[in-house]
């Protein structure tokens, strides 16, 4: 049975094969801020941007070496020999030796293996032998656990579309001096000059073409364009796609993220198309530059790891104190020497927690295998920890709160009153348009309803169009309706449409837009913004049948219709979610760059009710130096504008504050603040600078997953606690034991090898551990590591196990006669077999802040494994492998007074937790 959940641990967890099938395509990254990109890019690469901006497209193309029809293989082979791929830096994994290294690292697996080279050396091979096991153990298992985990998230690029494609011409091509548009048709580029290839095999000079979809792989200077829109969002902040052109019209730029004629590495082709050549690659990108800063620091030590260092120091000094105290104890009583320094050692090894790092390891282990069937995938193992001891968690609202689709939510006329009229005027727009359809064209599209109604394709026929631009902010269509009359369909911002407009539709009458009407038609407008919707104003006008083309002179005198608003509504999931967080202690900031107003709508629809005085905005924490930061991030629990400087600065403060942070996000600019966190969060369609920054990826965007996260974490965290505190209370009875001991006995009071055979056996009992159950009580709050707790909890219930130790000593003493040199193997195996029962019994007796056995159970494999050992340590001194190990029957009265000891040792520990627990309370 035990073997059966030993073989589920390794298998589950070191098996990550489904899940990378849930991996969809890649998604872009979020904005670093303008100002923020401007400061973190070297001035020289902006140069050399710039320079080649203006340059000639024939000079540049010979500096690059290349020609217009591309590079040849050749030479594309001998570019990429000197710069290297078109990899960003961070995506190159760490060699395995450097990452076997990182798993080892910590101060019990190199303190076990300097007591295990010193077992070896003394002569006691099993004892080292089986302190290296534990060793390698737990560090192949970390190891191999994440390793895993990194393969299944780097299994992401593998499923997006990951080639671009370029011109490559052969020696015998002959190059064709045309930069226009018409070279797009040139009968010199053959079909056969089109390639896909990787992008990590793109070079400087190579011709590559861009159509709608794409994502730009590097650095490039357009040589044509067609209707080039590019989404720079994750460049300037900017939600709008900017139109890009083969010329550079002002020269005078400064700044390479206004550059008309120069596309950027991880922005992406919104519509229209273009050729390109590249400039830069890899590190050298725009890109790549921030990548370096975000991923040049080393990461902060974590909660987890912080209190685990010191909770195994607390113990490594215990154990330094001590050993050397046994030692000479023993030495000047005993007067051997080195027998005396044989037992130390013993006594050393006995003290020191060796299943320590494999308990921890097998723990998280298992707590990544639950999580992975939850659509969760653990890159680093301490994280799961990290997870149930936060309570403080930082995310964006957009794809978080939100469902990040955006949904047409009113259509109403000037008095505020639903108008299918004007859904109907704002549909045929939206049909007819034949630029750039942005998110409210297509949430306006999805009304299948109004298409039937409208039948456009019958009924309507498009006359002309006039395309939206960034000035006007408006764009209108004229349609005809069964050839009658001409109708001008202008949607756009509700301040550049009042400005065209000077009438308003009430009912069945037009109404001047009198200055009255205006004022109510903006308060309705704000009411809208209030409410966090966005607001399209819709107006229109008839014109009689005319063969002119249709201009900006059109768009005036207009007759306001009414407005169309829209909404990224809440996930169904979030407020649940959110509740269930609250429940157990986790308090949720939305930290997010949209505006305040949005933001508080969404909030106050989920639950989520504002504290402090106001939203904090970006500029607000510009003002404020750390102190005061420090101060509104207790009160605060929403913040808007912000930039990634802001995002790190809060979650640093918070940090600060001695909250366990989490923080959620996927783009660029949440790297720096995922690293910043205790425990950094990311999805699958993140970009990878913030997979790589992240400990935890999630298949689904969704917080009740997170709060599901909370709850395994709380309970891995509770079951490493119960090996700690057994083990430390554990081991500071048993040296008070010997001491007592070696200071009244004549001989030692057990031999090494015996100690060393015992350690095991309680060590072993404790491998089922990580499957045992964990009270609900117990993970209704945040758990984090609490040496001062550990170390008073090893000063009240270590002796305990010390009292009936020396109850032991007295009946093998005066009672069984074992009180001579001659008969120290019966005192010995009479203390064996008590200390051993009354050791492992503990894990049942601090598992739980209950009853044991009555009000609360252990799992089934705990409880097995603990019968096993203590009935194997019980036949030991009994069996044919008692005179191996200096053992001795012991006498039929031992057996009957041993369950007494043991239940009274249990009893007064339960009196003993009533007590703690009343005065400090259990974790």
């Amino acid at each position: 049975m035990t073997l059966h959940w030993l073989k589920e641990l390794f298998v589950s967890f070191l098996n990550a094969r489904h899940i990378s099938r849930h991996f969809k395509r890649m998604m872009l990254f979020e904005s670093f801020s303008r100002t923020d990109m401007s400061r973190a890019v070297p001035q020289g690469l902006g140069l050399k941007l710039i320079e080649a901006a203006n340059a000639a497209p024939e000079t540049l193309l010979q500096s690059l070496d290349t020609q217009i029809e591309g590079l040849t293989d050749t030479q594309a082979d001998q570019i990429r020999a000197r710069v290297g791929a078109n990899e960003v830096g961070h995506e190159k994994p760490l060699p395995w030796w450097t990452h076997l290294w990182l798993a080892y690292r910590n101060p019990f697996n190199i303190l076990l293996s300097i007591l295990a080279g010193i077992s070896v050396l003394t002569g006691d091979l099993v004892g080292g032998t089986i302190i290296s096991f534990m060793v390698v153990f737990s560090t192949l298992l970390r190891f191999w656990q994440e390793l895993k985990a990194n393969k299944a998230a780097d299994s992401l690029k593998a499923l997006v579309s990951n080639t671009a494609t370029v011109l490559r011409r052969s020696e015998s091509d002959v190059s064709v001096p045309n930069f226009g548009l018409e070279q797009e048709t040139n009968p010199n580029l053959k079909t056969g000059n089109r390639r896909e290839i990787p992008l990590k095999a793109l070079v400087p000079g190579d011709i590559i073409l861009l159509s709608a979809g794409d994502m730009i792989p590097a650095d490039c200077r357009l040589i044509s364009a067609k209707d080039l829109f590019v989404s720079q969002s994750a460049m300037t902040g900017e939600s709008l796609p900017v139109e890009k052109f083969a010329v550079q019209a002002d020269t005078t730029k400064t700044n390479p993220l206004d550059l008309e004629n120069i596309v950027f590495m991880g922005t992406n082709v919104i519509s229209g198309s273009a050729r390109a050549l590249i400039i830069t690659t890899g590190d050298q990108t725009y890109f790549g530059t921030l990548a370096k800063r975000v991923t040049a620091t080393d990461r902060a030590p974590t909660s987890f790891q912080s209190g685990v260092n010191k909770v195994s120091w607390l113990l490594i000094r215990f154990m330094f104190v001590m050993a050397p105290i046994v030692l000479l104890l023993n030495g000047f009583t005993k007067g051997n020497w080195m027998e005396a320094l044989l037992f130390a050692l013993s006594v050393a090894v006995g003290l020191t927690p060796e299943m320590l790092p494999m308990i921890v390891t097998s723990t998280l282990a298992k707590g990544a295998m639950i999580l992975s069937r939850q659509k969760v995938i653990v890159k680093r193992l301490d994280a799961i920890q990290n997870f149930g001891a936060m309570n403080v968690l930082c995310t964006d609202k957009t794809g978080t709160l939100t469902q990040d689709k955006i949904v047409l939510a009113r259509h109403i006329d000037v008095w505020g009153k639903e108008s299918d009229e004007v859904l109907g005027h704002a549909y045929l727009n939206s049909y007819y348009q034949t630029g750039l359809k942005n998110l409210l064209d297509i949430a306006v599209l999805e009304h299948a309803e109004v298409h039937r109604e409208l039948n456009p394709v019958t009924n309507y026929r498009k006359i002309d169009e006039i395309p939206f631009d960034f000035t006007r902010r408006r764009m209108s269509v004229v349609v005809s309706e069964h050839n009658e009359t001409h109708i001008l369909i202008t949607k756009g911002a509700v301040d550049e449409m009042l400005a065209v407009c000077t009438q308003a539709h009430h009912g069945d009458k037009i109404e001047p837009l009198t200055s009255e009407i205006l004022t109510r038609v903006r308060q309705l407008a704000g009411d809208l913004n209030e409410d966090g919707l966005r607001v399209v104003a819709v107006a229109a006008k008839t014109l009689p049948l005319s063969n002119h083309a249709y201009g900006l002179a059109d768009e005036s005198e207009l007759t306001l219709l009414g407005f169309i608003a829209f909404l990224d509504p809440p996930k169904d999931s979030t407020e649940p979610a959110l509740r269930a967080l609250a429940e157990h202690g986790v308090s949720v900031k939305v930290l997010t760059g949209d505006n305040a107003l949005v933001t508080a709508k969404i909030c106050r629809d989920v639950g989520l009710t504002m504290t402090g005085s106001k939203i904090v905005s970006g500029s607000d924490i510009e003002g404020m130096n750390d102190s005061e930061l420090a101060q509104v991030v207790e009160e605060a629990n929403i913040f808007a504008r912000l930039t990634p400087a802001h995002k790190e600065r809060i979650v640093r403060a918070i940090k600060t504050n001695g909250h366990v942070v989490g923080f959620m996000g996927d783009g660029i600019n949440d790297a720096a603040a995922l690293r910043a966190a205790d425990i950094g969060i990311s999805v699958d369609t993140a970009v990878d600078i913030a997979k790589e920054a992240a400990d935890i990826i999630l298949l689904e965007k969704n917080l009740m997953v997170l709060a599901q996260g909370v709850q395994e974490g709380r309970r891995t965290f509770a079951n490493m606690l119960k090996y700690i505190k057994m083990t430390a209370s554990s081991n500071f009875g048993n040296v008070f034991s010997v001491l007592i001991a070696s200071a009244f006995l004549p001989f030692l009071p057990m031999l090494p090898l015996q100690i060393l055979t015992q350690n095991m056996l309680y060590d072993i009992s404790q491998t089922m551990i990580p499957f045992d159950n964990v009270d609900e009580e117990q993970i209704k709050k945040p758990q984090k590591w609490n040496p001062a707790d550990i170390g008073r909890f090893m000063i009240y219930f270590g002796p305990i196990s010390s009292i009936f130790d020396v109850i032991t000593f007295f009946l093998m003493w005066y009672l069984f006669h074992a009180n001579s040199v001659e008969n120290q193997n019966l005192f010995q195996s009479g203390w064996f077999i008590e200390g051993l029962l009354t050791q492992t019994m503990i894990v049942h007796m601090i598992r739980t802040s209950k009853i044991p056995f009555i009000q609360s159970r252990a799992a089934l494999p705990l409880m097995v494994m603990t019968g096993l050992i203590v009935a194997f340590g019980i036949f030991l001194p009994l069996g044919p492998l008692a005179g191996y190990f200096d053992f001795q029957p012991l006498p039929a009265l031992y057996f009957i007074l041993l369950p007494v000891i043991v239940l009274a040792y249990m009893a007064l520990t339960q009196v003993m937790k009533g007590f703690y627990i009343r005065r400090y309370g259990w974790q």
